[in-house]
């Protein structure tokens, strides 16, 4: 017979000796605890010299049914008998213990072929209060799992059929149970035993005879480990349904905010625009309307920042502006209106945010612009000659210094002229190399592309062809005027 072979048959000798043993132990203990109940210690000794003689019996086992323990006693056979422990040895060990209540209640499920080890493991959790479910088998044991919830399993490695390694496997491969805590348990002591189990994803690993502090210890550990993960998926459970009503109340904020950006028009003059966010909500508004039959006011804001604050803001200027709700303020003025603005939004009192903006008022009879810049990119004029012009008006940002004058200027447009308002996120793209999309770039593709029919759409396409199809960095707002 081959060294291996003897190993595992002494192995197999080894766990059918400890079987009848840890019955007796298991009795023992329990038989204890229920005089201790009933009030009864009379027969706390003579129990436990019988749970101090069993514990010897398997140290033996343990210490010399391996290779090297036959070894020796064989040839402590044959030159000198070895020194026998006496009865009084054996039982000088005082084990006792007394059960307690365990501090985290769980529901276990107890897996062992072995009847009599089943019940007496069974008996000592239910004392500890946990609720208890046992299986024979491996194969009843996963249909268990799959049937009813459990926080922990306790199973036995070697079983007919379907073995310890088998089950924990199946555990660990299913989705809906890789995550109760399983804790293997043999009467086998070999280390391959131990790392077989873990490495199969077994949490721990608890040696037959039970020691039952250690038991108890963990199964503590394990029923904790369970606890915190249930806590966990409860917690993120609670996230992703915050998250999910955060996200609906962004989208209608969403909604709201491109409910208020004014429809396209065709009738007198010829206006549209693209608005893609980079985020759920972003900082930049436009808006434009009649100030009387000859006054068309045009104008582009953006917000410092993004998200619900910057919206915030925008939403708010942009409403104040279309509703002519500045007290005291000529709106023919774009100067004015800029002050105006200045000087209602403070920064201080906006949460530290400020805001760019350029405003137009386009006199219809004479095709005089006058426009105003509060540190906002300048608009394009783009007319026949492939060119793009720059309509601009120095300014400082609006909301960060009170009492600022805004300074006016005026642009005469031509017949068939295309004047663009823009954000600066419609430009300050990254190319594909890392680096930024130069100014003189975008300004010669609109003066080249500007006149088209589908000039927004091929500068839509023309910067997500730069930027890839990830989010943009900033929002990208353009308007375009055919005045």
């Amino acid at each position: 017979m081959s060294d291996a072979s003897k190993e595992t048959s002494l192995a197999r000798f080894r766990h059918d000796l400890r079987t009848p043993i840890n019955h007796i132990l298991g009795y023992t203990e329990l038989v204890q605890e229920e005089l201790a109940d009933a009030g009864q210690n009379d027969h706390d000794a003579d129990l436990l010299k019988i749970r101090n003689a069993a514990q010897s019996l398997l140290e033996q086992i343990s210490e010399n049914l391996t290779p090297e323990g036959v070894t020796r006693l064989l040839a402590d056979e044959v030159n000198a008998p070895s020194e026998k422990k006496s009865g009084a040895d054996i039982l000088a060990k005082d084990t006792g213990w007394v059960d307690a209540e365990a501090t985290i209640k769980g529901r276990i499920l107890v897996v062992d072929d072995n009847d009599e080890n089943r019940e007496t493991l069974a008996r000592r959790l239910r004392r500890q209060l946990h609720e208890v479910k046992e299986s024979p088998d491996g194969a009843h044991a996963l249909d268990f799992l799959r049937a009813e919830p459990f926080d922990l399993v306790l199973l036995d490695v070697i079983m007919p059929e379907k073995d310890g390694y088998t089950v924990l496997r199946e555990i660990k491969a299913d989705e809906e149970l890789r995550d109760i805590p399983v804790i293997m348990i043999s009467a086998l002591d070999e280390l391959d035993v131990v790392v077989r189990c873990i490495q199969a994803g077994a949490e721990d690993y608890l040696p037959k005879p039970f020691e039952p502090t250690l038991l108890r210890a963990r199964i503590g550990a394990g029923l904790e480990k369970k606890l915190l993960h249930d806590q966990e998926k409860q917690y993120l459970a609670q996230i992703e349904e915050t998250q999910k009503r955060l996200n609906a109340e962004l989208d209608e904020a969403a909604n709201y905010v491109r409910s208020i950006l004014p429809p396209p028009m065709t009738e007198p003059f010829q206006i549209d625009w693209r608005f893609i966010p980079s985020t759920e909500l972003g900082g930049d508004s436009f808006g434009y309307h009649w100030l009387d039959d000859d006054h068309f006011a045009i104008y582009l804001l953006d917000v410092c920042g993004h998200g619900v604050g910057a919206a915030l803001l925008s939403v708010t200027a942009i409403n104040v502006l279309r509703s002519g709700a500045l007290a005291d303020t000529d709106f023919y003025d774009p100067g004015a209106v800029l002050g105006a603005l200045n000087e209602t939004f403070p920064m201080e009192k906006q949460n530290n945010m400020y805001f760019t903006m350029w405003y137009g008022v386009f006199h219809r009879p004479t095709r005089t612009l006058h426009h105003a810049s509060g540190g906002h990119p300048p608009a394009l004029l783009v007319t026949g000659n492939g060119e793009a012009e720059q309509v601009a008006c120095p300014g400082t940002l609006v909301g960060v210094m009170p009492n600022m004058t805004f300074a006016s200027a005026k642009q005469v447009i031509p017949e068939g002229g295309r004047l663009f308002l823009l954000s600066d996120g419609t430009y300050e793209i990254k190319n594909p190399d890392g680096s930024m999309l130069d100014y003189e770039v975008f300004r010669d593709f609109m003066g080249k592309n500007g006149r088209e029919p589908d000039a927004l759409d091929r500068l839509s396409q023309w910067i997500r062809s730069l930027q890839g199809d990830g989010p943009l960095e900033d929002d990208f707002s353009i308007v375009a005027v055919d005045f």
